[in-house]
């Protein structure tokens, strides 16, 4: 059970960072709402942001757990911390010269990324680009808490990097709420928020570090051994990381072009499903990953692939019924979490249409992150890549041919068109991942799918008749106040949930199904 109560500590400390998410949304919707503003701040945090995922998250991550995991089952503690100094310090050296080149060229960069705002001549644009000299440093900062998080967690030390997000939120909350008076625009202080949260999540990450004996010390290390070969790995892994992130940033550029709002309609919705994406998701693909690497180093071929059968069962019985429910309850939600003062009943209605079509694809955006490691952490960076271009190439086709249609048809909601491409994106990628695995014989079903994926069709079912049946008429919930809202969003939450797992068992799930391979 030991990878299964690994996932629950930091799915639980996720939870934390994941609530205070939230409530740094309600307190955005309450004090700036969807406008031209907020549109500025979130492209501007988008662009480190994405940077963050590309270098940190990412390519590096990736990259470099591989082989520190490596290192470790080696047993020579001096070439441990050798790889430790060298990649801390040449990670340092280039991001240093990519956050100085992103501060002095933001209105450049931000042109790219934005063109409409740019073409059009919005406020937002000079808006956003100040912002984004604010913003870009978090690159630096955060990379650095990506490192020290990947050495504590090839160390099973998952506790300080599960609740090291947290911290981002929680400075969001106190600006917000306690400074925003001070600035002018008030959205403005958003900014701040973000430099000062990079410097708070990396030394948090310090003290750890010291106890175990692995905090480094940062050299330049570009010809170090073990560097080069992360630098050869993150190679093709910058490649997809990057390919990822340019979806994402393809979805803003296109936003840029629509009415005003639709950046932050389609970040409100991404935000509610980005909280059983990090919960879950991100939290079994960090455990796993060093898991994989290990079993890998030690030749275990079937201990590796009943890991990920594991891992892929829990994700089923997780995501389908998690996706079911935000479809259905997409409206309350947004309602009760975001409606609040410059929040509005129109701009519930606009997240809704998105909230929607990113949930329909919640089961392959967490199978992506479950499928992914099989392949990283047997150092093969080439062919999750490959598959991450075709996955990319389909999701811009898609962009254009959803918006594109609805436009034409004048539906309202254009930009839900963007999370539609996006969900079927990802299931192009979690497909493809997955007939490799199944053809390279490196992952190998275990006995007992057929029961499982009829015991969670049949939950899922009966839970999604209840909820429809349930639910009060859509007006309702803008007009109701927030106390009501809430207390029906729980009742509900908790009806569905328990209708889910009753049912689940009564079609014949049985909890050994999902233990199996957690070890």
């Amino acid at each position: 059970m030991k990878l299964l109560k690994s996932t629950m500590l930091v799915g639980s400390m996720t939870v934390i960072s994941r609530v205070l998410g939230l409530i740094r949304e309600v307190v955005f919707a309450r004090f700036f709402g969807a406008s031209g503003n907020t549109d500025a701040f979130f492209v501007a945090f988008k662009i480190p942001n994405f940077l963050r995922r590309l270098f940190a998250e990412g390519s590096f991550s990736l990259a470099f757990v591989p082989v520190l995991a490596e290192y470790r089952e080696r047993g020579d503690r001096a070439a441990l911390k050798s790889l430790i100094d060298a990649a801390a310090g040449t990670l340092m050296g280039v991001l240093f010269i990519v956050t100085a080149i992103g501060v002095f060229a933001a209105p450049f960069i931000l042109a790219v990324f934005a063109p409409g705002w740019y073409a059009d001549g919005r406020p937002a644009f000079d808006l956003s680009a100040n912002m984004l000299r604010v913003t870009f440093p978090y690159i630096l900062l955060i990379s650095l808490t990506a490192l020290a998080g990947g050495i504590l967690n090839t160390f099973e030390r998952f506790l300080i990097p599960a609740l090291t997000p947290a911290l981002l939120n929680v400075s969001f909350i106190v600006a917000a709420i306690a400074f925003q008076t001070h600035f002018d625009p008030p959205v403005m202080v958003l900014a701040w928020a973000v430099l000062a949260a990079g410097v708070l999540q990396l030394l948090f990450q310090i003290p750890a570090l010291m106890r175990h004996g692995l905090l480094p010390r940062p050299r330049w290390g570009w010809k170090h051994p073990g560097v080069r070969r992360i630098l050869k790995l993150m190679v093709p892994t910058l490649i997809g990381s990057g390919v990822a992130q340019i979806n994402l940033l393809f979805d803003t550029l296109i936003a840029s072009f629509l009415i005003a709002g639709s950046v932050s309609w389609l970040n409100y919705s991404d935000r509610l499903l980005e909280f059983p994406i990090g919960v879950f998701g991100v939290a079994l693909s960090t455990v796993i990953l060093p898991s994989l690497s290990q079993k890998h180093a030690r030749q275990s071929g079937q201990a590796f692939s009943e890991t990920m059968d594991w891992a892929l069962r829990l994700a089923l019985f997780v995501t389908l019924p998690a996706a079911v429910g935000l479809m259905l309850l997409a409206v309350p939600l947004l309602s009760s979490f975001f409606q609040y003062q410059a929040y509005t009943p129109e701009d519930v209605r606009m997240s809704s249409y998105a909230l929607v079509a990113y949930a329909s694809g919640l089961p392959a955006f967490i199978a992506v992150k479950v499928l992914a490691p099989g392949f990283y952490a047997r150092q093969n960076t080439r062919t999750p890549v490959r598959i991450a271009v075709i996955a990319m190439l389909a999701n811009m086709v898609l962009n254009l041919v959803f918006v594109g249609s609805m436009l034409w048809l004048r539906f309202p909601a254009a930009h839900a068109g963007l999370a539609l491409a996006s969900a079927a994106s990802a299931y192009i990628n979690a497909g493809l991942l997955y007939w490799v695995l199944r053809k390279d014989g490196i992952y190998r079903p275990e006995p007992g799918w057929l029961r499982l994926g009829a015991a969670v069709l049949f939950g899922c079912a009966v839970m999604g008749g209840l909820l429809w049946w349930l639910t009060p008429n859509l007006p309702s919930w803008v007009e109701w106040q927030a106390a009501s809202r809430l207390g029906w969003l729980g009742l509900l939450v908790f009806a569905g949930l328990g209708t889910y797992l009753l049912a689940a068992l009564t079609a014949g799930l049985r909890p050994a199904d999902l233990k199996r391979g957690a070890g």
